[in-house]
């Protein structure tokens, strides 16, 4: 007996080995399950069916089709202000960041429309304008980047606008660079307001990103941002932001199909990096950066690397500012933004 007690022993814990083995094994297979299969158990039914944008505009809204190759045009949501002496001067394009939309700016339309002609306008698929799916278009997504530059010059073009200063919060300024890149001719001057330049974001390959799971799951994360926006996470303080601020930042859901146009650009963001980093030297135009010192989106230091890498910036940062000081801080914002518009040249 003595001498098969070690035997015994090791038969037994290779009996509980493989009992392990074989319960990781049963394990493992159902987290691949999940991670294949589950995704499925995302609905592709929109949340919502109905609604049009004209139902949930505001007394202020304004509309604009533009033109998009592949598509019968797409219907923009716009606000716009003009000075009040009707004097001449700049004319300002505001663009608003991941999430969010011209409401935004709505503490300080008044000051820059003081200054000049001022248009802030809800990019496709944010606030009121075009939501489109895929079968609403042919030929380039109008998601892509080079879309979104397209889509502000004929904005541009279909208000009247040769040239303006643009006016980019986060990944608004990450578009106001590239279209100041694209077509120099048309941007006098740029307000970066912690632009989207070096915060990293997962990119994957086409066709991971084209697997039915990942545009399921696209989907799901759309619905989420969607119901929520960025805006809590914007503020410094977001104790601050009104129940009525709040709904404006989410007159999208009052539109058909809004769900399925969010998860379609986040979907379609995967396989497109954000690179404008490694061109600043060639932006040639003046421009001023702003960011707040308690911004939890970019931080203040990616902000600040812009600034070195630009050949003619400026910049400001802001204490108890969040990630849009021009709402949170709208006074201190303008207080650095009248004076440097001041010394810009016509």
């Amino acid at each position: 007996m003595g001498t098969r007690e070690p035997y015994s022993v090791f038969w037994e814990a290779n009996r509980m080995l493989k009992r392990i083995l074989l319960a990781l094994g049963a394990l493992l297979i159902l987290l691949l399950a999940v991670a294949v299969l589950g995704p499925f158990l995302i609905s592709r039914e929109t949340m919502q069916p109905q609604g049009e944008a004209r139902d949930a505009a505001t007394p202020e809204s304004r509309f604009l089709t533009i033109p998009f190759a592949g598509t019968a045009g797409l219907p923009i949501h716009y606000l716009e202000r003009g000075p009040g002496d009707g004097r001449e001067g700049p004319t300002f394009v505001l663009l608003h960041g991941f999430t969010l939309n011209s409401f935004t700016w709505g503490p300080v339309l008044d000051a820059f429309a003081a200054r000049g002609r001022t248009i802030a306008y809800d990019q496709p698929p944010y606030g009121l304008s075009a939501k489109p799916v895929p079968g609403d278009w042919t030929g380039a997504n109008p998601y892509d980047k080079a879309a979104a530059i397209d889509q502000l010059f004929a904005v541009m073009d279909g208000l009247g606008v040769a040239r303006a200063i643009l006016v980019g919060s986060s990944s608004g300024g990450t578009l106001a660079l590239e279209a100041a890149l694209a077509r120099p001719e048309r941007v006098q001057a740029l307000v970066l307001i912690a632009p989207w330049v070096y915060a990293q974001r997962p990119t994957l390959p086409t066709w991971l990103a084209d697997l039915p799971q990942m545009r399921r799951l696209s989907l799901l994360i759309g619905r989420k941002l969607g119901a929520n926006t960025l805006l809590g996470l914007s503020f410094a303080e977001p104790q601050a932001i009104t129940p009525e601020r709040q709904e404006l930042a989410r007159l999208h859901a009052r539109m058909a199909g809004w769900d399925l146009a969010w998860g379609e650009l986040l979907n379609h963001s995967l396989t497109t990096p954000v690179d404008v980093g490694e061109r600043l030297a060639s932006v040639k135009q003046p421009v001023l950066l702003v960011t707040g010192e308690r911004d939890r989106l970019v931080p203040p230091e990616d902000t600040k690397r812009v600034a070195s890498a630009l050949p003619r910036a400026e910049l400001a940062t802001l204490s108890n500012c969040g990630h849009v000081p021009h709402e949170e801080c709208s006074n201190p914002f303008l207080e650095i933004v009248a004076p440097w518009l001041d010394r810009l040249e016509p």
